[in-house]
């Protein structure tokens, strides 16, 4: 069975689908278009180019397509769900470095971390204008209680915090520890907004004006999971309100769907202002981009594909 390999991926899920007589094709290069979708039956894929309707209908034989990764919003769902097409992703290989990533990021910008960092290499030495909060004490709030959030609260447990979830799938998921709220509670008594949930057509620009309006005190912000979530314009005002005290944002709303660079044409305000905010630490989309992760990726792919039992 012929498996398209569309990105690269940790060498040990090429090897892992060699042992498991999979016929491995390499086509890190080929655009989209150039794929000869009639002899693809699996696909392994990270975000170089988004499968929609149009590809994947010329993919009359495919089975089965994995993502290295958590979210699917670039694949067509509905589309392979028609189809018969198996979706596969590994939410569980970057679990744990997206909330390392989270909880460093959350650390800094409470710690002042990068200002200090900044100012001591400039010669200046200020100590009771770069001190620091304590998470310990404060209420996180956590919406999206999947992989992600849930391995963030996992982290945040030792720090001697309040920690509620909120998820709007789930019922009766929160272990010792954490409080399962709804959305409504999780926004009155929150000190830190934590975001874990997939891009899907009801979560872009969830974060807006009216929903930070709903929090009752000032907020520190941190979007780990999809920059398109966030609306940015919103996020600035609440920045310059003071109802949002700091942002930490690995992801962008201005991101392209293969997470290619931002700095390309005309600069929105928006993003010119959050790059040059004192307010924001920011990351290039790489919470779940860790040297452990990719790994850990390729090994929940190969543990999911031998579940699946296709004639190699």
């Amino acid at each position: 069975m012929s498996v398209f390999i569309i990105d690269t991926v940790h060498p040990s899920l090429l090897a892992g689908l060699r042992q498991m007589g999979f016929s491995i094709i390499e086509e890190y290069k080929k655009a989209a278009t150039e794929i000869p979708w009639p002899e693809v039956k699996g696909m392994v894929i990270r975000s170089r180019f988004p499968l929609d309707a149009s590809l994947l209908a010329q993919a009359t034989n495919l089975k089965f397509i994995a993502r290295v990764g958590a979210g699917l919003e670039n694949i067509d769902r509905n589309f392979c769900a028609a189809k018969g097409i198996e979706l596969i992703a590994a939410p569980e290989g970057n679990r744990n470095a997206v909330a390392e990533h989270a909880l460093g990021m959350l650390l800094s910008i409470l710690n002042r971390l990068r200002i200090a960092d900044r100012e001591v290499r400039s010669g200046i030495w200020l100590r009771e204008e770069n001190r620091g909060y304590e998470i310990a004490g404060k209420t996180v709030g956590i919406i999206g209680f999947g992989q992600m959030g849930s391995a963030f609260a996992e982290k945040l447990a030792s720090f001697h915090c309040r920690i509620l979830s909120y998820d709007k799938y789930k019922s009766n998921y929160a272990p010792v520890g954490i409080e399962e709220v709804d959305l409504k509670t999780l926004q009155a008594e929150a000190d830190i907004l934590s975001i874990h949930i997939p891009q899907t057509d009801e979560n872009i620009k969830l974060v807006d004006a009216t929903f930070l309006a709903q929090f009752k005190k000032p907020i520190y912000l941190i979007n780990t999971a999809r920059g398109k979530i966030v609306e940015s314009h919103s996020l600035v005002a609440a920045i310059e309100s003071g109802a949002v005290l700091g942002a930490c944002l690995d992801v962008l709303e201005y991101e392209k769907s293969s997470f290619e660079s931002i700095f390309q044409g005309e600069k929105p305000a928006a993003l010119d202002y959050l790059l040059k905010s004192d307010k924001v630490i920011l990351s290039p989309h790489i919470a779940g981009w860790s040297f452990e992760s990719n790994e850990k990726m390729a090994q929940v792919i190969l543990k999911k594909l031998k579940t699946l039992n296709y004639e190699r």
